[in-house]
């Protein structure tokens, strides 16, 4: 299924109100992983950037690859400023990058999009020998009152809501296929701050949101406006979540 469209029109609030990962995550990345300055990373289904940023910090150089025009051009602007960094037009079946080119392959809230038969067979093709690849999410506590709270609304507003992490699970039998259940796991809590606007932008920022113009969406804004004001202290909500990540080398099937 072509996914590619799915966030058009979403890249200004993604910019906004997606938030970056926890900074322990990325230290052991680069320290236990072996991630490094002169590693080459694939981060597939880049978006506007926001992973690939905490890479090309460390000083890796980095091809963001991603199929949507809209988010594409957003990373474009958000990181020109990095020598390291390559924007392209491809996705998690087809790169476009050469065979055995990458040291390593991240993808940061994407993976439930992909494939996992062709994006496996596209990440052994384009990794060198003894290449990793990285998966990333960041995962709300689901026990946080909050939390329940936005899992409420959108199930109620949103047809396409499938869950938070686009309904992926710890151990989901799609990364355990796609490793052959052979993978490390790592956690860190990345408790996220939101005052209003970035609430709001983070929340429409879901591809299963409702835009502007949709049936519902007035009531949807409303309820999302409420959980801001009653759930905020000083004009700040905070959300609990984690940065994780699955890691592990792949073969063709």
């Amino acid at each position: 299924m072509d996914t590619t469209n799915k966030f058009d029109g979403y890249a200004g609030d993604y910019t906004v109100g997606r938030p970056g990962y926890a900074k322990e995550l990325i230290d052991s990345l680069y320290s236990t992983y072996k991630m490094s300055e002169d590693s080459i990373i694939a981060d597939i289904g880049s978006g506007t950037g926001k992973f690939a940023r905490h890479l090309l910090e460390k000083g890796s150089r980095v091809f963001c690859v991603e199929p949507n025009d809209d988010m594409r051009m957003v990373a474009e602007k958000e990181l020109c400023g990095y020598g390291n960094f390559c924007s392209i037009k491809g996705d998690a079946e087809n790169t476009t990058l050469e065979d055995g080119s990458v040291d390593f392959i991240t993808t940061a809230q994407a993976f439930h999009w992909f494939d996992v038969e062709k994006f496996r067979n596209e990440c052994s093709r384009i990794l060198k020998k003894d290449g990793r690849a990285v998966l990333i999410w960041n995962i709300r506590d689901e026990s946080d009152p909050l939390n329940r709270e936005l899992h409420r609304v959108f199930s109620k507003y949103c047809p396409n809501f499938k869950g938070f992490g686009g309904g992926i699970v710890k151990d989901d039998p799609r990364i355990r296929t796609f490793f052959d259940d052979k993978y490390d796991y790592i956690s860190f809590d990345n408790l996220l701050f939101y005052d209003k606007e970035k609430y709001i932008a983070r929340n429409l920022s879901g591809s299963y949101s409702l835009k502007e113009g949709d049936q519902n969406y007035d009531p949807y804004m409303e309820e999302l406006l409420n959980s801001f004001n009653e759930y905020s202290q000083n004009g700040i909500v905070s959300i609990a979540n984690r940065s994780v990540a699955y890691i592990g080398k792949v073969t063709k099937y």
